[in-house]
């Protein structure tokens, strides 16, 4: 089956950071939101083995494909490497995903988080990149990639072995095109030479281009005051040639809302608005941050109990405001839940090791816990 870009919406609903009550995933407000994606015309659903802690397959079973015609979405999910002891494994994994998921087959499907060495090397030793595509012959999947977090050189080498990869999944977004750790830039231009279709992960950089600090969010809306910042960022990957489909993971309903805003009215970006993000990625290098996109990799194997992603937000809200009592509150609320002490960390680095970012994570722990 040919992939029909044309045909594929161009806003994603990623299921990794759906709204929670309490400790649990709230299904009447994702259901609320499923609706709505679909009344908008977005049919892109795109979960994981691995999110939510694996509960995210069978959410996407409860809150989408028992509600609508199998015809009418669009459903993506992913192999993951670091669950992979032998080959078998493989198949194990994906009858596990389709039970969970309650279909017949996946119209897309990816090998999840390629990169360099160890999760490109399990991909390799267990040959997934042809099993893969022997699932498609059978019709259990109707497109195959994978999502990237790796270097240039890497995503090139794989390009030119499996040149039946139908697309790429990358990180891209207005702050990390030049970033030299992400090279978001440079993977587009590896995959726009070559004409190969690209769904865009972290437009919003896990939120944080959402909430900008004061001085940047200022240049935005001189432009457009009415425009969120979400919004922005969305519409730079969505205008760049060559991009399917750009996910988000909405947490809430007035996310959804504003995505659609932002999609049912889509405008690509003009030289001008260029020119102002330009700007603001200026106004924000001067202001360090935690690169943290908030994927939750590192949650599951902390022996502490650390909620990482949350400690590096509070963290990045004291150095945005060391004045504001915001980001101390933020942390202790954290504390209160049940959260680990950035003070606890053991200095293990299990996170570091699974980290996409590949950040140094027990320094930046250091840190919070002398600040916060």
């Amino acid at each position: 089956m040919k992939l029909e870009t044309e045909k594929m919406p161009k806003l994603g609903f990623g299921l990794m950071r759906l709204p929670k009550k309490g400790e649990e995933v709230d299904l009447d407000a994702v259901k609320k939101m499923v609706d709505t994606c679909m009344e908008g015309g977005m049919n892109y659903f795109d979960t994981a083995y691995v999110y939510h802690s694996g509960k995210s397959e069978g959410i996407a079973k409860e809150v989408l494909v028992s509600r609508y015609p199998r015809e009418n979405f669009y459903l993506a999910t992913k192999l993951p490497a670091w669950e992979l002891k032998g080959p078998e494994d493989r198949d194990r994994i994906f009858r596990e995903q389709l039970t969970r998921c309650g279909v017949e087959y996946f119209d897309f499907y990816l090998l999840h988080s390629v990169e360099d060495e160890e999760n490109y090397e399990i991909y390799e030793k267990y040959d997934c990149f042809r099993w893969t595509l022997e699932k498609k012959k059978a019709g259990q999947i109707r497109h195959f990639g994978f999502s990237f977090h790796g270097t240039p050189g890497l995503l090139e080498q794989i390009l030119d072995k499996y040149p039946e990869v139908e697309f790429v999944q990358i990180q891209l977004n207005y702050m990390d095109w030049d970033n030299p750790k992400v090279q978001s830039g440079k993977l587009y231009e590896i995959l726009h030479k070559r004409g190969i279709p690209i769904i865009v992960m972290e437009p919003v950089k896990g939120g944080n281009l959402a909430s900008l600090p004061p001085e940047a969010d200022g240049l935005l809306k001189a432009e457009h005051p009415d425009a969120s910042s979400a919004s922005w960022a969305l519409r730079f990957a969505a205008s760049l040639d060559g991009v399917m489909t750009v996910l988000s993971g909405m947490s809430t309903q007035e996310q959804m809302e504003d995505n659609l805003h932002t999609f049912g009215q889509f405008e690509p970006l003009t030289e001008k608005e260029k020119e102002v993000l330009q700007a603001v990625v200026k106004k924000m290098n001067e202001i360090p941050q935690v690169p943290c996109t908030a994927c939750g990799y590192c949650l599951d194997g902390c022996p502490k109990s650390i909620r990482i992603p949350d400690i590096f937000r509070a963290l990045n809200s004291r150095r945005l405001y060391p004045d504001s009592p915001g980001a101390k509150n933020q942390y202790d609320a954290l504390i209160k839940e049940g959260s680990g002490k950035a003070g606890d960390c053991i200095e293990c680095k299990q996170c570091e090791g699974v980290c996409p970012q590949h950040l140094s994570i027990t320094e930046y722990l250091k840190e919070a816990a002398e600040t916060l």
